[in-house]
């Protein structure tokens, strides 16, 4: 099941953003605990229940009644999140919620897709037809790929 989440879904996914980014994301942290607790620190319940109440659009896709990934966009036309429970992965749910939030994103006009890549997910979003176009330019992080995505031809 996919859903908007609410303010009610907020320890969930501050659950599976915090567990995907320790141990999947391995390749872009390096397993250093400055790294993780810089990059979870806006990631719990009370900073996210904010975004919610600000108005973002916040998923939770959920597998046999448990929360499987997060995902985030913004109406300008970026997906800001894309988070999967390590438990839930191989699954397809990733690929269900990426074309989910492209669907969105089309849905209020956005011609083009933009999103900020990890390492550990570039290949993924490029077996879904994302275009590397950069570096990330606020972070100063090699190990971040800006990337797009023309959303005319979807099906």
């Amino acid at each position: 099941m996919l859903r908007r989440a609410t303010v009610f879904d907020v320890f969930d996914l501050s659950r599976v953003l915090v567990r995907s980014i320790t141990d999947l994301c391995t390749a872009d942290h390096q397993d250093d605990p400055e790294v993780i607790a810089q990059w979870v620190a806006n990631k719990d319940p009370a900073t996210i229940r904010g975004w919610i109440r600000n108005g973002a659009q916040i998923w939770l896709a959920e597998n046999n009644g448990q929360p499987a990934a997060v995902g985030g966009l913004t109406e300008a036309g970026e997906i800001t999140l894309l988070y999967i429970d390590p438990d839930q992965t191989g699954c397809g749910i990733g690929g269900v919620l990426l074309k989910t939030l492209e669907q969105e994103l089309i849905a209020l006009g956005c011609a083009e897709g933009r999103l900020e890549a990890t390492r550990t997910a570039q290949g993924f979003y490029a077996r879904h037809g994302w275009e590397a176009t950069g570096g990330c330019s606020q972070r100063n992080d090699l190990s971040c790929l800006s990337m797009c995505k023309s959303l005319h031809l979807q099906d």
